[in-house]
């Protein structure tokens, strides 16, 4: 049996991907975890043979999580869902140590598939990305990303992701579980380490730069 865990910040989504699971026979639901901090404490506990984890959480996003998972030295392989098939992000998850990358409308059989694959000791992407991003896929992020994005911290690459995705300052509060205060902060900091003066330039410029992607 494949011993796999589940960490989204969403209780529909872990209830849809641990019933998907729990029907496929060869896979046992170890665990769930709503955040990046509480997913690390699960592997700690546990020790899941694959983890399969959303990018945007509250705490630790998925990105840092893997990050946090190779420095810890533990054997769970990273299989990761995201609703943004931006190839920045997927090459930064794959550097970092995830072996799958899939889009949440591909959770089907397809995570199966990338489930088995890591566990294994392969890597699975969706076929909707791979195309475009393979045979370059596990090149350096740092080679791939602007200059201009250099001074960002890992928070603020965060929140940006989430203002990407139409979030309010209130949600991002919710979300990450800081002040809006603090989520303003980090607003502002974006505005002037990036050189635009409101909200749309910032988001014109993540998306020219390739760090968020938004829905057509």
């Amino acid at each position: 049996m494949i011993r796999v865990a589940v960490a989204d910040d969403h209780h529909l989504v872990r209830a849809g991907i641990r019933a998907l699971l729990e029907k496929a026979g060869d896979i046992d639901v170890v665990g769930e975890a709503v955040d990046g901090l509480e997913a690390l404490e699960l592997l700690e506990a546990v020790v899941p043979d694959v983890l399969v984890m959303d990018i945007a959480m509250p705490r630790l996003n998925g990105i840092e999580a893997v990050e946090r998972i190779q420095e810890l030295g533990l054997e769970t392989k990273v299989v990761i869902l995201s609703m943004y098939s931006n190839e920045l992000l997927v090459r930064q998850a794959l550097q970092r140590g995830a072996r799958g990358y899939l889009l949440k409308e591909s959770v089907t059989n397809e995570l199966l598939l990338a489930i088995r694959a890591a566990s294994g000791g392969g890597t699975y992407l969706s076929p909707a990305i791979s195309e475009a991003l393979l045979p370059e896929a596990l090149m350096s992020a740092a080679e791939e990303e602007s200059p201009d994005f250099d001074p960002l911290t890992p928070r603020e690459r965060e929140v940006l992701l989430l203002i990407g995705a139409g979030n309010t300052n209130q949600a991002i509060a919710r979300q990450l579980g800081i002040s809006v205060k603090t989520v303003e902060r980090h607003r502002a900091n974006l505005m002037g380490k990036l050189g635009v003066n409101n909200l749309a330039e910032l988001i014109r410029l993540a998306i020219k730069r390739g760090l968020i992607q938004l829905d057509e």
